[in-house]
């Protein structure tokens, strides 16, 4: 309580924390209006039907949204996806590293090109859902669109990709004005906001007699045992320690003194949680609205709960823990300016060999990483969905509500830190996982 008093009590703190909540109100207020055009009944009814398929976990990574089909039916998801694919790019096109290079006005270019890849991604998301919608119908064979044709169409994918603008711009503003990555605030509120209905559910069906009351607690303590574990290993280091040698200046001895070089365990934090299942949800859920017997199979074959949906899942985690870090995290530059600055590795010599050192002590702590991640976003799933849990709350979303939750009171520490308070914990600062 002290450290929230002591929040309050910093007035530009408290603007940023109060921006924040004022634009994800803005959010979750723009995901209760719908898209004109749209039989609402019997699209909830259709969603009822598919809880527990691709396009339950669509929506829930969109809070509701799409259940709606709101002007926000998209989600941020477009922006992840291109976002992606720019970095991806970067690697292989010389143009676009050479712009990541030169600093603040690279990356705004990099960010320009990415708004315009989210236009773009959104258009053609847009259009297939749009036309997938018009093939489709609610139970009792009540049509979706009440009025299918061009003009629907053309309504849909221009409100759908301007309410994905819209969010992408809330995120930017979130970043800059705000505490946390705005982008992963938006995922967080949108999974954060399905919780009670999920909670709601259970209850529902625990009196139902569907699910057993022996099995809560066990499912109770098993998310309490996940949480715990992904706290411990987000805020974990491998520390490097640093040794600076000494320098005479005049009459003075500078340096001398001993450091470390802090490794997070999982540098990469959820942003390959993120990239995965944007990526596995936007194939399929393309397929899902395309009448053709192979692509029905394929998107068939990745859907939630299917040994190809894993094994896939879990070969972009793993790839995607490698590529961040290796696109966020230089050894090299860090040998570098460890060399220039008189700092060495005990043992190790500086220049090249400490970078190797480094990508070394990387490449280990990344296979950790990687493993870890693939058991939280997997093996929780897996249980829920063998024992019927009716909503899907696995382990993606929890690493990502807790590892959102860590890095914006670690943001909100900082700013305590700065100002001399003594912030959220007494016994010590909360460790960012940046």
């Amino acid at each position: 309580m002290s450290g929230l008093a002591s929040a309050a009590n910093i007035p530009e703190l408290r603007k940023r924390v109060m921006f924040t909540l004022f634009m994800l109100f803005v959010y979750r207020m723009g995901v209760q209006i719908p898209t004109p055009g749209i039989n609402g009944e019997a699209l909830a009814a259709f969603f009822q039907q598919n809880a527990g398929t691709l396009f339950g976990m669509f929506n829930m990574f969109s809070g509701g949204a799409l259940k709606n089909f709101s002007i926000f039916a998209l989600g941020i998801m477009p922006y992840i996806s291109a976002s992606i694919i720019i970095q991806l790019l970067t690697v292989v096109i010389p143009q676009l590293e050479a712009l990541s290079k030169e600093g603040e006005a690279g990356h705004r270019k990099i960010t320009q090109y990415t708004r315009y890849s989210t236009v773009g991604l959104s258009i053609i998301q847009g259009f297939f859902i749009a036309t997938g919608l018009e093939g489709m119908s609610g139970p009792g064979g009540a049509a979706i669109v009440l009025v299918p044709g061009l003009q629907f169409k053309l309504m849909t994918v221009l409100t759908l990709t301007t309410g994905t603008a819209f969010i992408m711009w809330l995120g930017e503003q979130m970043t800059e004005r705000g505490v946390g990555n705005g982008i992963s605030l938006i995922i967080f509120a949108g999974i954060v906001a399905r919780m009670p209905a999920a909670v709601g559910n259970s209850i529902q069906l625990i009196k139902a007699g569907e699910i057993a009351v022996v099995f809560v607690p066990v499912m109770l303590i098993l998310m309490f045992l996940v949480v715990a574990f992904i706290v411990f290993v987000e805020t974990a280091q491998r520390r490097i320690p640093i040794q600076y040698a000494k320098r005479v200046v005049g009459r003075k001895v500078y340096g001398g003194q001993s450091s470390h070089l802090p490794l997070k365990l999982n540098i990469s934090g959820v942003i390959p949680p993120i990239f995965a299942s944007s990526i596995m949800m936007f194939p399929a859920t393309i397929g899902s609205f395309i009448k053709v017997d192979w692509v029905q199979q394929v998107s068939a074959m990745l859907s939630p709960g299917t040994v190809y949906y894993y094994v896939l899942y879990v070969g972009m985690l793993v790839f995607f823990c490698f590529f961040y870090t290796a696109v966020t995290f230089k050894p090299d530059d860090v040998a570098e300016n460890l060399k220039k600055n008189g700092g060495f590795i005990p043992g190790i010599r500086p220049g090249k060999k400490t970078a190797e050192f480094i990508d070394y002590v990387l490449t280990r702590i990344t296979v950790i990483g990687a493993i870890y991640l693939s058991a939280v976003c997997v093996m929780p799933t897996l249980l829920i969905n063998k024992f019927n849990v009716p909503f899907y709350f696995g382990g993606t979303a929890l690493l990502i509500v807790v590892g959102v939750a860590i890095d914006t009171i670690s943001q909100i520490e900082s700013h305590l830190v700065m100002r001399n308070y003594d912030g959220f914990m007494k016994a010590g600062r909360m460790k960012g996982r940046r």
